[in-house]
């Protein structure tokens, strides 16, 4: 495995849309792990997750949303 990336989504609504983003994310063999998790509505546990996101493996946090990408 080359590297290991948390993509994050603001809803449940989100994940149709980016788990076409997995295929690129396996053909250059990195760990794609897709958690739904709303800066907007859920801060401390977004900041909790990012905070320790080095230390628990993960190269890259994406941020990602639907309509409203301003959020991400």
């Amino acid at each position: 495995m080359n590297g290991r990336a948390a993509v994050l989504i603001g809803s449940e609504s989100d994940r149709e849309i980016m788990e076409f983003a997995r295929g690129y994310f396996e053909y250059f063999d990195i760990e794609m792990d897709l958690r739904v998790m709303s800066a907007h509505r859920n801060p401390e546990k977004v900041s909790k997750f990012a905070g320790s996101a080095r230390s628990n493996g993960y190269h890259v946090l994406i941020g990602a949303a639907g309509m409203a990408a301003h959020l991400a």
